[in-house]
């Protein structure tokens, strides 16, 4: 019989679909990538709920929730789910600790006739134990790291790598003062979540001889972990040389071409504007 830890090994290693029904604040606070939030209760809903839990007890808070959830609403949320593990048959849910909303929900699934399995501990254990997990790669793995100054190809290297994580794809930033994309940045957690998942894949694949771009401490506004960030400075470089018209070829083809087209696929006709005034903010 698996371990907690062994499922949550399998759920990210797998790429499994997760089911998310915390509330949207909880989401946006942090989640994980192949996380998909359909909450039973809305940001306001959670707040009366627990204010009532607070003031009054557990099962007042329950008879709070069904009255807000009422018979349309609750329609509409099973259909919802119903969508999401009809789509994808081998997903899972979760609430914040594996409690209350997500046996509810699992419950009403289970009354329109859709078996969801649900993740004991929620996404606190989830969470937790991708904490462990960063902490056991920084401690067991080896880290080799490329350097070189910008425009030498340094990311394109790395992805090119079975065995490297690309921290600046983790942070969604390229780690420069114009490395910004359109896209919006991944918060603190969601960064962790990812660097995570990335290290546990290539240990699973018994990878842990691992390459890393040379970084900074802070990856746009991101921080890399302190133990993670102090193993950085202590591995061996490799820095890559690149000739002045390379770099600026290379420069001029990632940071204009291809950031104006980001912005055009963003903005429309007002990709100009929004790419001036994206250049003028990282001045």
């Amino acid at each position: 019989m698996q371990s907690n830890a062994q499922k949550y090994a399998q759920l990210f290693i797998n790429d499994s679909p997760l089911l998310d029904v915390r509330a949207p604040v909880e989401f946006q606070r942090g989640a994980f990538p192949n996380a998909i939030n359909l909450p039973l209760l809305d940001d306001e809903q959670r707040e009366i709920v627990g204010k009532c839990y607070k003031q009054h007890g557990q099962k007042t808070a329950i008879e709070k929730g069904h009255e807000l959830v009422h018979a349309s609403l609750r329609e509409a949320r099973v259909a919802a789910w119903a969508s999401f593990a009809s789509q994808y048959p081998n997903g899972s849910l979760y609430c914040f600790r594996g409690g209350l909303r997500s046996e509810i929900a699992q419950q009403w699934l289970r009354a329109a006739g859709v078996k969801l399995p649900r993740i004991e501990g929620g996404y606190k254990a989830l969470r937790s134990f991708l904490i462990n997990e960063l902490d056991t790669a920084t401690t067991h793995c080896m880290f080799r790291l490329v350097g070189g100054k910008t425009g030498s190809a340094k990311t394109d290297l790395v992805q090119d790598l079975h065995n490297a994580v690309d921290l600046e794809a983790a942070a969604c930033h390229r780690g420069s003062s114009f490395g910004r994309h359109v896209q919006a940045q991944n918060n603190q957690i969601n960064f962790e979540n990812i660097l995570a998942i990335e290290f546990l894949k290539l240990q699973y694949k018994n990878v842990f001889d691992i390459v890393l771009e040379d970084e900074s401490r802070t990856i746009g506004r991101v921080g890399l972990p302190s133990a993670l960030f102090a193993k950085m400075r202590a591995s061996p470089i490799v820095v890559i040389e690149a000739s002045y018209e390379t770099r600026l070829e290379r420069l001029i083809q990632e940071y204009v071409v291809e950031m104006h087209s980001e912005f055009v696929a963003q903005h429309g006709n007002n990709a100009f504007k929004a790419f001036s005034d994206y250049l003028l903010q990282a001045l």
